[in-house]
């Protein structure tokens, strides 16, 4: 599916003709340079691999291309070094966003899992302990229980968002909602299938 590499600006809300307001994401979509192209005979289907580049160090050296990300274009006359940009998008578009969720550190079941507190009163000391771990008759923690440790710092995709706005002169892209990861972090837009309800 046709996306692009961008970055997460701040939030933001819209005020529609009929006057409601609507939360929107702003996004930094600068040119994403075609890095490779696989061909249906050499790969076996066509993509472009999308980057963005940062400028060369010292003289005489190149730019480097780097956030390096694969997505499938329809077939065309694509080059090594062409630009794809974010006129792509139009509004109405729908799209998902994937990205990496704001990193929480070590956090207990309540903050984590919305775990129930215990009882406060009569004595009792647990009152944010997680309770029972396990049965006695298998006496080992099953994989995937819900228990303390490590929270957010995951991948994450948010499906069925719009495209709010987009202004192909300042490589901006609004989008309804908002969208994992923290201010300046980079994520992936790209377009969902056709055959998406979008109402």
């Amino acid at each position: 599916m046709q996306g692009l590499i961008a970055q997460k600006i701040k939030m933001s809300q819209m005020i529609a003709k009929d006057g409601r307001a609507t939360a929107i994401t702003v996004m930094k979509a600068e040119p994403n340079v075609i890095a490779q192209i696989k061909k249906p005979d050499k790969d076996g289907y066509f993509a472009l691999q999308l980057g963005l580049t940062k400028p060369a160090k010292g003289k005489g050296q190149k730019a480097v291309i780097f956030k390096r990300r694969e997505f499938r274009f329809p077939e065309g006359d694509y080059k090594v070094g062409d630009t794809i940009r974010a006129d792509i998008f139009s509004v109405g578009d729908v799209v998902s966003v994937t990205g990496i969720t704001v990193g929480k550190g070590f956090a207990g079941t309540v903050k984590r899992h919305h775990f129930s507190r215990g009882p406060e009163t009569h004595g009792h000391d647990h009152h944010r302990q997680p309770g029972s771990i396990g049965a006695m008759g298998m006496p080992r923690i099953h994989k995937g229980k819900r228990m303390a440790g490590r929270m957010g710092g995951v991948r994450v995709t948010t499906k069925n968002l719009k495209i709010a706005a987009v202004d192909p002169k300042n490589h901006l892209i609004a989008i309804t909602g908002n969208i994992p990861g923290a201010n300046k972090q980079f994520v992936i837009i790209k377009k969902q299938e056709s055959n998406v309800n979008t109402k």
